[in-house]
């Protein structure tokens, strides 16, 4: 065998270190991890979590129902079964149990007619209660949503603005965040809810907006003045935190504006809280529209909500329990999963609990 010469200090190229490599030095060579980013980690983190998966799909399953079964089911939320043009009203439909029928269904049964069941029956009205809570479920979820968008834009731009600019403007809008935090919430929930809903109906009358009722609006404009405190104030915390990194000082450096710094630089490094923040806004937004329809300020009838199901549900307590039982379960059981999965997305996406 001829062996090699080597010339340590030579100009002499070795051939034999440009042959190409075999597939094992290449399998060698490729990273043990494949490359990933902080979203892809969380979403992993997340999914090992069980509870909060499990409380996502629920949240998701009931959303779905929602929405899709009122296109199918033979019911309206707003029919009364009981009354039809030029006929006597027919008091069979009201206070049905679940799984009965009125009495002229039952005539078309006996005729050989397939009736679609009642399944948790029919309120005082006569109007099919599954529906309604179906309906309910809808609203509430639907004030639920749009209440922590309307929420996190407010507090994430004032949250933004304070924490970046500093100074007076920031004592400013801290100040007048302190005065909202120490006024009593419940009390001014409901007394804006009463004010809002008489005020806004010559306002409404005639437009777009009166479809949803003047109850739903003041719903949207207690949400928009009184809860964004706390996304404001936590959102300036952490802006205060990011903007005396080097990137932001070299954006400043740059002559890059305060919005576009605020955009581009300090929100995305956020976003895990807002993330996380959001989510568990969202059944505190469930909850306090439900105890304000409950009071009788939420959606105007007929339209359901949970709360008002609820309240419908007191006058006849004791012969039909079963109809404030439905719309709590359901309230509880929504709330209880946002709230779970808003867990398991702080535990997931929060950088301190994992670092």
């Amino acid at each position: 065998m001829k062996m090699e010469k080597k010339f340590p200090h030579g100009f002499h190229l070795n051939v034999n270190d440009f042959i190409p490599a075999t597939a094992e030095e290449k399998a060698y060579m490729v990273q043990m991890r494949p490359s990933s980013t902080f979203f892809k980690d969380g979403l992993k983190r997340l999914l090992k979590n069980k509870v909060a998966t499990i409380s996502f799909i629920l949240v998701v399953l009931i959303a779905l129902t929602s929405i899709i079964l009122p296109m199918f089911w033979p019911y309206a939320y707003d029919a009364q079964l009981g009354i039809t043009p030029g006929k006597p009203v027919d008091a069979s439909y009201n206070n049905l149990a679940p799984f009965q029928y009125g009495a002229t269904e039952m005539k078309r049964m006996e005729a050989g007619e397939e009736i679609f069941p009642h399944i948790f029956g029919t309120d005082s009205a006569g109007r099919d209660y599954f529906i309604r809570v179906v309906y309910g479920t809808r609203i509430s979820l639907g004030v639920g949503f749009f209440a922590s968008i309307i929420v996190l834009i407010i507090g994430l731009t004032v949250g933004s603005i304070a924490g970046y600019c500093g100074g007076k403007i920031d004592m400013l809008i801290m100040r007048i965040v302190d005065i909202i935090y120490s006024l009593p919430d419940t009390l001014m929930v409901i007394l804006l809810a009463s004010v809002l809903s008489v005020s806004l109906e010559p306002i409404i009358a005639g437009t777009v907006l009166e479809k949803l009722g003047t109850n739903m609006i003041s719903l949207f404009i207690v949400f928009a003045v009184l809860y964004w405190v706390s996304m404001a104030r936590l959102i300036r915390g952490q802006i205060l935190s990011l903007r005396e990194q080097e990137y932001v000082l070299a954006a400043q450096a740059t002559g890059a504006s305060g919005k576009w710094i605020i955009t581009k630089h300090l929100i995305p490094n956020c976003i895990s809280v807002i993330i996380i923040s959001t989510a568990l806004q969202i059944p505190s937004a469930i909850f306090t529209e439900s105890y304000l329809s409950f009071l009788g300020l939420g959606v105007n009838a007929p339209m359901p909500s949970l709360g008002s199901l609820a309240s419908e549900a007191l006058n006849g307590l004791t012969s039909y329990p079963h109809r404030l039982a439905i719309p709590a379960v359901v309230i509880s059981l929504i709330v209880l999963s946002l709230n779970l999965f808003g867990d398991g997305l702080r535990d997931a996406f929060d950088p301190k609990l994992n670092s």
